[in-house]
């Protein structure tokens, strides 16, 4: 692998991995959004919410896997990076 090679695959691993956060962050605000819905006894927002969010990561993952595995799988790491700093902090307010 040349130098280059090596650049543009660390880049697109770093890509994923900032894409996989942010997208992360997103389904997890959006699923907290729908759990305070259902909560307050309404039901077609939560289940719209849902709908989204699977579609969403159907298509945020099928966009990142046409760029190869690499940056799939720092995408699905940034995702799961964003699942645990939502986690801890929810049980910290909680």
């Amino acid at each position: 692998m040349t130098g280059v090679e090596f650049a543009s695959a660390a880049a697109l691993a770093a890509g994923g991995a900032a894409g996989g956060l942010v997208f992360g962050f997103m389904y997890f605000a959006a699923l907290r959004r729908a759990v305070d819905f259902f909560g307050a006894g309404r039901r077609l927002a939560p289940a719209t919410l849902t709908l989204g969010r699977l579609a969403g990561a159907i298509a945020f993952f099928a966009l990142v896997a046409q760029l190869g595995a690499l940056p799939l799988l720092s995408a699905f790491l940034g995702f799961l990076l964003a699942r645990m700093i939502t986690l801890r902090t929810v049980r910290n307010t909680a």
